[in-house]
């Protein structure tokens, strides 16, 4: 017998049609502004929803799947939004549409673990509690910040990077009732685990390809003495950070769980060579915080599977020769690891640095701590966002080693680049880039306008360069002569070794570059232009135009003005106390779900609980939250352990 919507149920449908109608346009009009393909992008914005809607809950796996992809920033010269954003804005608005169409289920009849425990009954209102509070720190870090030019292209110091770190928390919110209907019974349960697991291990596989590529076309496969540390597609290192870091301690323990649920040697196979090159990329990040962070959550797992025995929740038995295919791997593994941290590698001068490390970690976050002033900084923080600009300004020897900014001259767009304000050893550690390719017939002879009212040391370099470190590069170093508002034609002939693309299968990627030397100088740039010894020229938008689209600002060396380097102390001064007690309470929640609560008796329980554990430890020595794509997936895991129950 068909039952008679209630007035609850239309309301909630009306609500669900307005959030998907609101949602949408947002995303399209998203869409249309992007810098490089609005055309298409509107096209494949409009595809994507219609495709999640066609097929409700397959956002479970594309966007843990797509997320270490869907970021073009170093192309599109976007800081603020990524194509990430259209990927998961799309994503809820479809699901808000379905939802909306077809209404919410019957509630299911109570059974014997329906009623959830208090603490897991509380993480809900939490949530919703940690979003109120991060709207307050949206509106402190816009008010805070003030006005702000630039539009889409602004940067970290601008207004809306309040916007760019509350998108995650939003879309955690959003999600909410997207999680709830999909964990509604038992059979939805599975598949959404199924889902989740998958993308997880395929966004995973997509992040060791790139490292695999970035390696050899770097410093090569084996080269475990250059100080040169992974960062994969994660463009949001550009300025420093824990970006891989905290991907990989979310995603490696998914890699452990694949390993325990392989049923058969073909595929227990796949996955072994999955977990030893993860292995890989975690010890190529040399970073002893993803070490402790993924080595402690996987004894533990180990010795809980140990004492537990190899059983399953469908009852299957291992393949044979099981237990000694593990301990081939375990020992392969350790062997890797031996020879990734020997006593010549890179790993072991930071070993060896680790206590200086320390004292300049504890004053950075003692300068950080000292950026709450009043008793409003300490119950709701400074505002979303406004760490960079606060510390930049206020802590000793914080400043920013440059800053890179359009805008709009007499003559047209411009954009003016600036040096540190006083620390002329931080000259030339920031500046304005554009990928180029490597195979430009010698020499490249840069032409552009400058002007520059007290004059400005400049370089010009084009390098074999991924992301942070550079290889080999040609470059050019120039003065600016002190004009009283005048442009001056400058040409520049670039020199140095021959560039290589590299081999076949690992091509390099080569990185114009424009920085400020000097310290307390800055110069204004238009029409800059880089040609080949053909004539072809190298560069786009170098009339800046289109702003800085094709642009792509990149730190050298110094990154502390940019992230406090703990997680628990980036909610403390950004979101006060309150935002960080709602944090802990949340944490808590989710983990006590997994190990005591409704959640405890389902296979990939304690395989989540070791994600959230990692990243949690190495929230103690990294920040998470500023990386919206990381951020994202942490409170996704977060809800979605919440939410976790046997129906």
């Amino acid at each position: 017998m068909t039952r008679t919507p209630s007035v609850n149920d239309v309301l909630l449908r009306l609500l669900f049609a307005g959030l998907a109608t609101g949602i949408a346009v947002w995303n399209l009009w998203l869409a249309s502004q992007h810098p490089l393909w609005p055309a298409a992008m509107v096209m494949a914005a409009c595809v994507w929803i219609v495709a999640s809607a066609r097929w409700p809950g397959l956002w479970l796996f594309v966007l843990p799947s797509a997320l270490p992809l869907a970021n073009l920033s170093p192309w599109s010269g976007w800081l603020i939004f990524d194509e990430f954003d259209l990927m998961v804005a799309g994503s809820i608005a479809a699901e808000f549409a379905m939802l909306a169409w077809a209404g919410t289920p019957d509630r299911a009849a109570p059974g014997p673990q329906a009623h959830a425990t208090p603490l897991r009954r509380f993480g809900v209102p939490c949530v919703i509690a940690l979003g109120g509070l991060g709207l307050v720190g949206l509106w402190r870090g816009l008010s805070d910040a003030g006005a702000a030019s630039g539009g889409l292209f602004q940067g970290y110091t601008d207004a809306l990077n309040s916007v760019r770190v509350i998108k995650p928390l939003l879309y955690t919110l959003l999600m909410l009732p997207l999680l709830r209907h999909a964990l509604r019974d038992a059979a939805s349960t599975a598949v959404a685990i199924r889902r989740l697991t998958h993308g997880m291990l395929l966004g995973l596989g997509v992040v060791l390809l790139a490292v695999l590529w970035e390696r050899a076309a770097q410093p090569g496969w084996l080269d475990f003495i250059s100080p040169y540390r992974t960062v994969a597609l994660f463009w949001e290192m550009h300025v420093g950070g824990a970006a891989i870091d905290s991907y990989l301690a979310l995603a490696t323990p998914f890699v452990a769980w694949a390993l325990w649920s392989a049923r058969s040697a073909p595929r227990w196979g796949c996955v072994a060579i999955l977990a030893w090159l993860t292995e890989y990329a975690c010890l190529t990040t040399f970073s002893r915080g993803v070490y402790v962070a993924i080595l402690a959550p996987l004894v533990a797992l180990g010795v809980y599977f140990a004492r537990r025995g190899p059983r399953s929740e469908t009852g299957q038995a291992p393949f044979e020769g099981r237990a000694a295919a593990n301990t081939a791997l375990l020992v392969l593994m350790l062997a890797q690891a031996i020879w990734v941290l020997d006593i010549g590698s890179f790993m072991a001068s930071r070993v060896g640095s680790s206590e200086h490390d320390l004292r300049s970690r504890l004053a950075h976050w003692h300068h950080g701590i000292g950026l709450l002033h009043d008793r409003s900084d300490w119950l709701l923080g400074i505002g979303l966002g406004r760490f960079p600009a606060h510390y930049s300004a206020e802590a000793p020897d914080g400043e920013l080693p440059g800053a890179v900014m359009s805008g709009i001259g007499p003559s047209g767009s411009l954009v003016r680049i600036s040096g540190p304000r006083s620390r002329a050893a931080l000259g030339g550690q920031y500046g304005m880039t554009q990928r180029v390719p490597l195979d430009a017939p010698p020499p490249l002879t840069a032409r552009f306008d400058v002007r520059s009212m007290h004059g400005a040391r400049l370089r010009l370099s084009v390098c074999e360069m991924h992301l942070l470190f550079e290889r080999r590069c040609d470059e050019a170093a120039l003065q600016a002569t002190p004009t009283s508002g005048a442009w001056q034609s400058v040409t520049a002939v670039l020199d140095g070794p021959r560039l290589s693309t590299g081999a076949w299968y690992a091509p390099r990627t080569g990185v114009f570059s424009v920085s400020v030397l000097g310290a307390g100088t800055q110069a204004e740039f238009d029409h800059l232009s880089l040609m080949d010894a053909s004539g072809r020229e190298q560069l786009q938008n170098g009339d800046f135009s289109q702003r800085t689209a094709h642009w792509f600002p990149i730190a050298q060396g110094h990154y502390l003005p940019w992230h406090i380097d703990n997680l628990y102390l980036e909610v403390l001064i950004e979101r006060g106390l309150t935002g960080l007690a709602l944090l802990l309470l949340l944490l808590v929640a989710a983990a006590w779900n997994l190990a005591f609560g409704p959640a405890r008796t389902l296979a990939i329980a304690p395989f989540l609980l070791a994600s959230l554990t990692g990243a949690m430890t190495l929230g103690l020595v990294s920040s998470t939250l500023d990386v919206p794509r990381v951020a994202l997936l942490l409170f996704l895991l977060v809800l979605f352990s919440l939410l976790l129950k046997r129906g």
